[in-house]
């Protein structure tokens, strides 16, 4: 017996050419049914939409079901599943904001850490490592906190001759010291100690930084710029070392256009100049009052020294003025943490920076900020304890110098008095 609805034989020739009739059929295309298997043994039944079908043909729409749909599930859009078109749709799960932040909050920091890593490499390559510390010999035992040689140099390299007129700074070869000083960064806050240029020292003997050669010390006295006109930043370290027995441990060097460019690159520097005063040399021409300075007249300011009774003297106290001035309009907020203010500044500064082989960036850093302290009250900013002078260099208060550098070996609160 036949178990399959009329028309369909296990002959598919014969089901093929059925189906491939089309309209042409007997019957009309939409009284054809589309046969519904049953498995067998199971009863079928009539839906009640019998038009002559086969007995046990249920069409499904007396139940909602189209042809395909998976049992008792809504039809959906085609017959594949899904709301049909038009239904109304189930309300949609609310956002998850909690997540999103913190997605966005850690994406937020890696990309900090990914600016902060790049810019400090950046940084880190323009320093210019070129003294070597190594070379200086018997050195002082080392003290508590850190200790600065901070020096600006006449070095005119890398200026056109139309800055060299700009700036005053004349045409002669090589570098000589224009300004020293000792930063000392401790647990009592930093200080600021200049040494005049024209102060009377000894030159101890040394191992030639190029040569390597070792020159014995002849007990010669001289002005302490000369030692670094004779065989540069190692033998000045090593002069400062001998004459103070305080242990320097990181060398920084700014030439004049370096200088100047870190002024214009932040804006000018703000300063309050309690006397006019002009110097030709320098091309100093300022009027009393708060004023601010741009790299030009920065650098004419810190120069001068023909314009004041104790050229020296007075010279070195407005470079610690200037420079803890600098120091201070430099790192602020609006500096560091604007791109288009913190690039150029730093880009200006550390470009023309000479610094000791074992200066990293961060120790930069420290310094800076202790430089920033002096002005903020939290240090101490004096020149070298002078008793008089010889032959027109300045000598050193040999009791006073001894007392001073005890106190910042042992990190203590500096109560020594300079001039």
């Amino acid at each position: 017996m036949n178990d399959w609805p009329d028309g369909w034989t296990g002959d598919r020739r014969e089901r093929s050419n059925r189906y491939g009739r089309g309209s042409a059929g007997a019957q009309p295309e939409g009284a054809r049914a589309m046969p519904h298997v049953q498995p067998r043994g199971v009863p079928q039944q009539s839906q009640g939409y019998d038009r002559g079908h086969e007995p046990g043909y249920d069409s499904g729409y007396n139940t909602g079901q189209v042809y395909g749909s998976p049992a008792g599930g809504g039809g959906g859009r085609d017959g594949y599943g899904g709301p049909p078109p038009g239904a109304p749709r189930g309300p949609q799960q609310a956002p998850d904001w909690r997540r999103r932040i913190k997605v966005g909050a850690l994406t937020l920091v890696v990309v900090i850490l990914a600016v902060s890593i790049g810019t400090y490499f950046w940084a880190d390559g323009k320093l210019k490592r070129e003294v070597d510390l190594s070379k200086v010999i018997e050195r002082p035992e080392s003290g508590d906190g850190t200790n600065y040689l901070i020096v600006g140099s006449d070095s005119r390299e890398g200026m056109s001759a139309e800055e060299k007129k700009k700036l005053h700074t004349g045409s002669a070869e090589g570098k000589r010291t224009d300004s020293m000083m000792i930063l000392h960064d401790g647990s009592n806050g930093p200080t600021l100690i200049s040494l005049p240029r024209d102060s009377n020292v000894t030159i101890p003997s040394f191992v030639g930084s190029e040569s390597g050669k070792t020159f014995p010390s002849t007990g010669r006295q001289t002005k302490l710029n000369a030692a670094y006109a004779e065989d540069g930043p190692e033998l000045l370290v090593r002069t400062v070392e001998f004459n103070t027995g305080l242990r320097i441990d990181h060398y920084v060097e700014i030439g004049f256009a370096g200088f100047a460019n870190i002024v214009d690159a932040i804006g000018g520097v703000e300063l309050d100049i309690p006397k006019a005063f002009k110097d030709k040399k320098s091309g100093a021409d300022f009027q009393a009052g708060t004023q601010t300075l741009d790299g030009e007249q920065a650098l004419a300011f810190v120069r001068t020294r023909y314009a004041f009774a104790n050229s020296d003297l007075d010279r070195t106290k407005n470079q610690q003025k200037f420079l803890a001035a600098l120091a201070a309009q430099t790192a602020t907020p609006g500096t560091i943490l604007n791109p288009f203010a913190f690039y150029p500044t730093m880009g200006a500064g550390l470009d023309t920076l000479i610094v000791d082989k074992d200066m990293s960036l961060w120790s930069l850093g420290q310094m800076f900020f202790a430089m920033k302290g002096v002005t903020g009250g939290d240090g101490t900013s004096m020149n070298m304890p002078i008793s008089g002078s010889v032959g027109g260099n300045l000598l050193w208060d040999k009791a006073k110098v001894k007392e001073l550098v005890n106190q910042l070996n042992n990190d203590e609160k500096v109560t020594v008095s300079g001039n």
